[in-house]
């Protein structure tokens, strides 16, 4: 039995969505890309959303809208892929990192608060892994500090916190990579309620054009064509049934994973996680359960293994060890396995067999507590 650790769910919805848009002609950004916009925005609960080439290009663009600049300060999470606090560098701006909460993985709203300075403009939080982070909390400090709210929400399609989905508090910023919760093969999303925001974006992902060859500020290529847009569509359709064969999933697992030295997710109340992954904790032998597992065909993967400012990039940089103790301590025990809405009910009763038969992780721990 081999059980990837991602896999989109594409049927002929989308392979027919696709063969309409190359029929038609009409290849580049047109009314496939405004259709999935306005669809997006009524499933988020937002006046707008902005289709763009993807993620990354999601957050930089979101930066680069609320006017962040050289100078400016940017406080977000070390505990997520480097696109996060990578789009704030591309802005000359810099990251600042908060820790993460000890059982949510989610940006610490206690250490935001003692990050903040004068130079401080904005703070991106990331829903990691599709848990909402507190938005409550983080929301009051940007409220209180004048500060500009950015939702990293690439993890967490359909996801909400307490009854609304997230995308809605701040300046939401999809992604649309395959292993999402939905995909357009690429592609990203900024939502707002704010049509100054929404305009800028336009702007800049359109060669700073608000009219045929009338050019009124510098911006880039960075459109979402028809062809991405089409699948977006027919993903949006579905992301609700995936979504809840993911919590489905997860809730099978938090239910029937017993081995001792494994920590299950912890949910908060009032959320919707939507489990892009579901993540262990392992208390000792992470790599040699992890080969275990793979040994028996079930893919894994570590998000992440490292917090950002350990990366050669940001080190370079001067950032060093020791910034966030929480987030590089849980880097080196947290593991990912399947949950994706393609796995099966066999699947899962085996991935649970593999797991509480497995004696790695067990041994480990006794040999902990005899020491």
């Amino acid at each position: 039995m081999k059980i990837p650790i991602a896999s989109p769910l594409i049927d002929l919805d989308e392979i027919n969505a696709v063969q309409d848009v190359l029929k038609s002609g009409i290849l580049a950004m047109s009314s496939k890309v405004k259709e999935f916009e306005d669809n997006f925005s009524k499933y988020i609960g937002v006046s707008n959303s902005v289709a763009v080439s993807n993620g990354t290009v999601a957050l930089w663009l979101a930066l680069k809208a609320h006017g962040i600049k050289e100078g400016d300060e940017v406080i977000t999470t070390p505990f997520s892929f480097i696109a996060t606090s990578n789009s704030v560098l591309f802005c000359g701006a810099k990251p600042i990192f908060a820790d993460i909460d000890e059982s949510t993985y989610n940006i610490d709203p206690n250490s935001v608060l003692e990050k903040i300075t004068p130079k401080t403009k904005a703070i991106i939080g990331v829903h990691l892994f599709g848990q909402p982070f507190d938005l409550k909390a983080i929301g009051e400090i940007c409220e209180d500090n004048k500060l500009i709210l950015i939702e990293d929400s690439a993890q967490a399609h359909g996801a909400e916190f307490k009854g609304k989905k997230v995308g809605s508090f701040g300046t939401g910023c999809f992604s649309f990579y395959p292993t999402k919760n939905m995909t357009s093969g690429e592609g990203g999303m900024i939502t707002t309620n704010d049509p100054e925001i929404a305009k800028k974006v336009r702007l800049l992902r359109n060669h700073g054009d608000d009219g045929k060859y009338h050019h009124i500020t510098l911006g880039y290529n960075m459109r979402m064509t028809d062809l991405q847009a089409a699948i977006g569509i027919q993903q949006l359709k579905k992301l609700d049934m995936m979504n809840k064969k993911r919590i489905e999933s997860a809730d099978f697992f938090n239910r029937h994973i017993n081995l001792e030295g494994v920590k299950k997710p912890y949910v908060e109340k009032d959320v919707k996680h939507v489990y892009h992954q579901y993540v262990l904790n392992i208390e000792n032998g992470r790599e040699r359960f992890m080969k275990h597992l793979n040994s028996k065909g079930i893919g894994t993967a570590i998000h992440y293994p490292s917090a950002i400012y350990e990366q050669p990039l940001y080190t370079e940089l001067g950032y060093h060890r020791g910034i966030c103790p929480t987030a590089e301590r849980l880097s080196q025990h947290v593991i990912s396995i399947p949950v994706h809405p393609k796995i099966t009910a066999e699947e899962l009763r085996y991935i649970v067999k593999v797991i509480n038969d497995c004696k790695v992780v067990e041994c480990m721990h006794m040999h902990t507590q005899v020491q």
